[in-house]
């Protein structure tokens, strides 16, 4: 058994964001999906675990490590190979900048308010909020543009190789895209659609798909 456990779902933002990152650093591990959405509520086993009941959780011999970004950084400093965070104080500053403006302004108006009222909700028999996608769409056409800046020429969202940026945003536009605002909006960033491509050709997205029917490899 490896001797790292990632605890979340498969279809979690944020559990594919630590995927990403124990992909992208070729280490083992064993993933275990965990119904945070049960009807009966969180497992106690993982609020035992996470009291706050949110997912991932990380498990490597005696330590229990939550919220995605300590897990993803503790990810790239205990393995070998190239880092996941630049070495520069400045590319990493704008590493950092990238991941918090995805949580506080990318995260729940890219995935909630249009992704799951798109798609999600008709699903389960009810109307899309029409209003909550529309009131969504100016903040992430803002959010979009500035990402394209970012990445200007670069090929990467934080310099010229991948980090722990570009980890931490493909799951959050994987879902967007799925919708007609997020491809309409999408097709206005050319620099964007050229780094999802790259992304996309990448072994550690191929191997960490939202949809498990579709997988590739088993963790």
């Amino acid at each position: 058994m490896p001797d790292i456990r990632l605890l979340g779902l498969s279809i979690s933002v944020y559990t594919r964001i630590a995927r990403l990152a124990l992909e992208e650093k070729g280490v083992p591990y064993q993933f275990e999906e965990v119904d945070v959405f049960a009807e009966s509520g969180v497992p106690a086993d993982y609020l035992a675990l996470n009291p706050f009941g949110m997912i991932p959780t990380l498990l490597h011999g005696e330590l229990v490590l939550y919220e995605t970004a300590a897990i993803t950084r503790y990810i790239d400093d205990i393995t070998p190979g190239p880092s996941l965070q630049p070495d520069m104080p400045a590319a990493r500053a704008r590493m950092n900048q990238i991941i918090g403006v995805l949580d506080n302004y990318c995260y729940r108006p890219m995935v909630w308010d249009v992704y799951v009222q798109r798609l999600v909700v008709p699903a389960g028999g009810g109307q899309t909020d029409k209003e909550v996608v529309r009131a969504a769409l100016p903040g992430l056409y803002t959010l979009l543009s500035q990402l394209a800046s970012w990445r200007g020429e670069h090929g990467y969202l934080a310099g010229t190789t991948i980090s722990l940026a570009d980890l931490h945003f493909y799951p959050m536009l994987r879902y967007f895209i799925e919708t007609a605002e997020g491809q309409d909006m999408l097709s206005d960033f050319p620099r964007l659609q050229q780094w999802l491509h790259s992304m996309e050709t990448r072994h550690s997205v191929q191997a960490t798909p939202f949809h498990i029917a579709s997988a590739t490899t088993d963790a």
